[in-house]
């Protein structure tokens, strides 16, 4: 009987909204316009386009809001960020989707710690 390791881990989708915060113009977008994460591919509904500044601003929360986290981690309640232009009120808002399965060996060539390459 041959046993298979189990080499998986989960990961969330995330929804990044462009969402508006107080008054003014927005700038970087229609409020509602939205990118999906789904591992590591970024997702555009057709037609739709994304500020490459406000992709800037949220890109390195994103590999963070996808990983579980403790329920008292600042990640898990924080999910707003702030357009990079200080005169526009654009908010982005992270929404964690469901949880994702993948296989270690599907997404790296690298072995895991303590087993040699196949």
């Amino acid at each position: 009987m041959t046993q298979t390791k189990d080499e998986s881990f989960e990961l969330y989708d995330l929804r990044v909204e462009i969402v508006r915060s107080g008054e003014g113009k927005v700038y970087c977008g229609t409020p509602g316009d939205y990118f999906e994460l789904r591992g590591e591919m970024l997702h555009l509904p057709p037609g739709q386009g994304f500020s490459i500044y406000s992709l800037a601003a949220v890109l390195p929360l994103l590999a963070a809001k996808q990983r579980p986290t403790h329920k008292n981690d600042w990640m898990t309640s924080d999910a707003e960020v702030a357009c990079p232009d200080p005169n526009c009120p654009t908010r982005l808002r992270i929404t964690r989707l469901g949880l994702r399965r993948f296989d270690h060996s599907d997404t790296t060539k690298v072995a895991l710690p303590g087993e040699e390459d196949a």
